[in-house]
C-alpha cells in the first residue's frame, strides 16, 4: 500500500490509562479533530474509548 499524506497513521491509546494501543490510518479531509474510538482493552477487559495521540 503506498503512503499517503491525506490518510497519515495514527496511534490510538486507551483512557483508561493501561498503556493499550491501536494503529490505523484516518482522512485528513475528512477527520480534523482527533479521533475516539470505542475498542477492546483487553487489560480492563471491556470496551473504553481510544483517543488519537498526535
Amino acid at each position: 500500500m503506498a503512503r499517503s499524506e491525506t490518510r497519515p497513521v495514527v496511534t490510538l491509546r486507551s483512557t483508561a490509562g493501561t498503556g493499550q494501543s491501536y494503529v490505523t490510518r484516518k482522512s485528513r479531509r475528512n477527520t480534523l479533530d482527533r479521533l475516539v474510538l470505542r475498542k477492546f482493552d483487553p487489560a480492563v477487559g471491556r470496551h473504553v474509548p481510544f483517543r488519537e495521540e498526535r
